[in-house]
Order: structure tokens, then sequence, then C-alpha cells
């Protein structure tokens, strides 16, 4: 039963450290694209408005997103009821992207104040420990996809296939015992 599990285990893992990837890589982007829009003094207000927040209206905060980005979701759904596709993939992947920043600075902002509770606190550490658990599930598979890109470079196209013809005959071989 635990042979047959893996591969939805490992599924998880991907799916998980992906999500972790994209906000990793694209958060800091992301932050740089909406510290473009002259919200200085906005983000300077509503920092100061969250310190004096108790932690448990902290999490009222994360209202502003969905606020933000509701006017987006309208324009996706007209563009998809006027059939134009291309049109409402750029919004939802703008969307998205905003949707991130957005959502990156407001978990800072309110980080201090949301780990207070002890709730919130347990449920940090459980997806950082998601997170490592990931990268456990996901190493060996990384790292044998690593070796094979490796060989897949041109002065090593010859091993690869020989090692590819190797797996191959005693994958038949297996099968036929």
């Amino acid at each position: 039963m635990r042979r047959l599990l893996r591969p939805f285990w490992v599924l998880l893992a991907l799916l998980f450290l992906m999500e972790a990837w994209l906000w990793d890589h694209l958060e800091p982007l992301v932050a740089r694209a909406v510290n473009l829009i002259p919200w200085g003094r906005f983000k300077d207000w509503l920092k100061h408005a969250i310190a004096d927040l108790p932690p448990w209206a902290a999490l009222g905060v994360f209202i502003i997103p969905f606020i933000v980005l509701l006017p987006l979701k309208f324009l996706e759904v007209f563009f998809i009821a006027k059939r134009q596709w291309l049109a409402a993939a750029a919004v939802l992947i703008f969307a998205k992207l905003l949707g991130l920043g957005v959502t990156a600075f407001v978990f800072d902002a309110t980080r201090a104040k949301l780990l207070q509770m002890a709730w919130f606190q347990r449920m940090y550490d459980w997806f950082l420990w998601a997170r490592d658990w990931a990268h456990a599930q996901t190493g060996p598979i990384r790292q044998r996809l690593h070796q094979l890109t490796w060989l897949l470079k041109p002065q090593r196209a010859g091993r690869f296939l020989r090692r590819l013809m190797r797996l191959r005959r005693r994958a038949y071989r297996g099968g036929a015992a």
C-alpha cells in the first residue's frame, strides 16, 4: 500500500514546491512592480494601522487583496463572455501576479501580529515543515533529473543513449522473469 501511495505523495510534494517556488521567485518581482505604483503613503499608513490592530483583527486586512482584485475578476468574466480568450488569459495572469504582490505585502505587514496567535503559529510552522518535507520527498527525483539533463548535453548524448538502452534491457529482463 505504501508503494502505491508514493506517486501520490510525490505529486502532492511537487505541487506544494511549485507553489512555494512561485512565491519565492515571483514575490520579489511582483513586489517591485507593485512598488512602481505610487502608493507609498498608503502603504506606510497601512503598516502603521496594522501595528495598532490586535492580532485577530490583522486577519481582516487580508480582505484588501480581494477588494483590489475584484474589478479584474469582473473584467476576466467580461472577456470570457465576449470569447476574447487571449485578453482573459492576460487579465488572469496579471491578476494572479498582482494578487501575489499585494498578498505578500499584506502578509509581511501582518506576520508579527499573526504569529502572536497560537493557532496561526502552529499553522505557519506546519507549512514550513511541509515545505521541508516536500523537498525531502522530491530530492531524489530532482537529483536524478539533474543527472539526466547533464547526460543530455551534446558531448554526452552517446553515453545517455547507451544508458537508456541498458535500462530498457534491464526492464525487459525484469518483466520476462
